[in-house]
């Protein structure tokens, strides 16, 4: 999402439509990455000739926002560029956040892409983090 407001209005219709035992389990960006790592040298790892390119052209340190260019071809070969913003979290930020709309348990683990474990704990070299929490 674009804002901060809209991503808050997501996790309130989330908590909304919980049963009141029910667990939340999600994955953002994690906000330790980028003070740590460089965003392009991650993309630049993931991306590969076929499929899709990323370029970091400007990541706000204020509000934890990486404004970048994703470039992909479809079938036919034709190019195309998106524009997008992408919003990091830090930990204490989610904690929060779910905090404010009552949930009681928080925890948080390290996400590899595609590979998500309870096992991982998360550090500075997690791109993405996994997070689950108990109303």
């Amino acid at each position: 999402m674009e804002t901060d407001e809209m991503n808050f209005e997501i996790l309130q219709n989330v908590t909304k439509a919980l049963k009141s035992s029910a667990k939340f389990i999600f994955t953002t960006l994690n906000g330790l990455f980028p003070l740590f790592n460089s965003i392009n040298d991650f993309y630049e790892m993931d991306s590969n000739e076929k499929g899709a390119r990323y370029k970091s052209n400007n990541f706000d340190l204020i509000a934890m926002r990486d404004y970048n260019v994703t470039t992909f071809c479809d079938d036919d070969g034709h190019e195309y560029k998106l524009e997008c913003n992408e919003r990091y979290y830090m930990p204490s930020e989610i904690s929060w956040l779910l905090k404010t709309l009552g949930f009681s348990k928080i925890d948080f683990y390290g996400a590899k892409l595609g590979a998500f474990s309870r096992n991982d704990k998360l550090t500075v070299k997690d791109f993405e983090m996994l997070v689950i929490a108990e109303k």
